[in-house]
């Protein structure tokens, strides 16, 4: 039996990635550093998975005085998230098409709903608190950030979702947009279905039982990419439940 439905958050629920590279630029010019990450500086950034090991890296590989500018990093992580959480809250960032549907959905069919993301919680919050109503927060389980010791793509943060469930892997379907994701959450036991986001275009999405360019809304269906399809362009739980039973 289906039951639970576990998401990534950056790239997946909502578009975050253009708003952290922007978040991230704002940082470096208050705080005096003439850094700038254009689109295609940070899309090879996202090789890297989570925003402070993605600093830590760029910092390494690309500046010399990596001593002196690592005792900066928190400093710069930390400003970066406040100023990524005063974007979202101003309204800048909306769930991507088909995720509060197929939440709503979820929860009606009383399917459980959780979060696996490399994240920070401080991002997750102000994005559930944006898209949803005061006091109505749809998932049952968040793993963020720095809860798991080792990143995507191995498969620690989704390990510990299940865990925190108390189901087994095949009882879920992830969802992701990488394919980072995609090979840590096949890793954790999970099926995949994979979504196309901006930064992961290129992306090859392999492991994925079904890739889609989003989850499709009613007269508006989403472009297959392959696998399963979806009747009339649009991920619904009772699909879902389908394939799952299928398999």
């Amino acid at each position: 039996m289906l039951k639970a439905l576990i998401f990534d958050v950056d790239g997946t629920l909502a578009e975050t990635e253009d708003l952290h590279r922007q978040a991230f630029n704002h940082a470096f010019s208050e705080l005096g550093l003439p850094w700038h990450w254009d689109p295609a500086c940070y899309a090879d950034l996202l090789t890297v998975m989570g925003g402070k090991e993605r600093l830590a890296h760029y910092v390494a590989t690309r500046h010399g005085d990596a001593a002196g500018l690592r005792a900066r990093m928190p400093e710069i992580h930390t400003r970066k998230t406040a100023i990524y959480g005063g974007l979202v809250a101003e309204g800048a960032l909306a769930l991507r098409p088909g995720v509060a549907r197929l939440i709503a959905e979820a929860r009606a069919g009383d399917v459980r709903l959780a979060i696996a993301t490399t994240t920070t919680r401080a991002n997750v919050d102000t994005l559930l608190a944006v898209n949803f109503p005061a006091g109505d927060r749809p998932f049952d389980v968040i793993a963020s950030g720095d809860e798991a010791a080792r990143k995507k793509p191995a498969s620690d943060i989704f390990d510990l979702a299940v865990q925190r469930l108390g189901i087994a892997p095949s009882e879920a379907i992830a969802f992701e947009d990488s394919a980072a994701g995609i090979r840590s959450a096949l890793d954790a036991g999970l099926p995949v279905l994979a979504t196309r986001s901006r930064y992961t275009e290129s992306h090859r999405l392999d492991g994925a039982f079904s890739a889609v360019s989003d989850l499709g809304e009613p007269g508006h269906p989403h472009r297959h990419v392959f696998g399963f399809a979806w009747a009339d362009g649009v991920v619904t739980l009772a699909g879902l439940r389908e394939w799952h039973e299928s398999v």
